[in-house]
């Protein structure tokens, strides 16, 4: 234990850090990892030495951070995402609307529209159009499966991800993802 299991550099704000633990610790550093503080604990919900699966800073405002663990080592099947807008000071869950026990794995804010979030999970991904409030199960003949990790490619606009069992998938150019909005 105690080892790094997520890591966030923010692309808007020198020296601000994110980490997260498998034993549950999320940590910020506004100094370039001079200093930290733990703040785990303000994660409303958050199992005790849960494991930290992801982390992404805004691409799109300063201090906007979102977290995702998974805690099924536990045998906790629950729903564990979260989203920071003051630098990880307070936290809100933003798992409402997702379908029980999805387990999520890794979340990325869209590199265009600061609404539009990727959530990949144990059975699956899903989508939201307004910033985590409301979540949409996203299939495109893709089949129900853990999806460990997921990228906007910065160049193709392809949505990328790092599969369980069936390797990569690409879906290409995301654009008409980022247009939509929840009307």
């Amino acid at each position: 234990w105690p080892t790094i299991s997520a890591l966030a550099e923010s692309p808007r704000v020198r020296g601000l850090l994110y980490v997260g633990t498998d034993d549950g610790r999320v940590q910020v550093s506004r100094d370039a990892g001079r200093t930290w503080t733990d703040v785990a604990s303000r994660l409303p919900g958050l199992p005790a030495r849960s494991w930290i699966t992801g982390i992404e800073a805004s691409r799109h405002q300063d201090g906007t951070v979102y977290v995702t663990v998974d805690n099924h080592r536990s045998d906790d099947f629950g729903n564990y995402v979260y989203r920071s807008a003051d630098f990880g000071q307070s936290w809100t869950s933003i798992a409402a609307g997702l379908p029980a026990g999805r387990v999520a794995r890794t979340i990325r804010e869209d590199a265009k529209n600061p609404a539009l979030l990727y959530l990949g999970t144990e059975l699956g991904l899903f989508i939201s159009l307004d910033a985590g409030r409301g979540w949409l199960p996203f299939r495109q003949n893709m089949p129900t499966l853990a999806v460990n990790d997921l990228v906007v490619h910065p160049r193709d606009n392809d949505l990328v991800l790092g599969t369980h069992g069936r390797g990569v998938w690409i879906l290409d150019d995301v654009a008409a993802l980022q247009e939509l909005t929840p009307e």
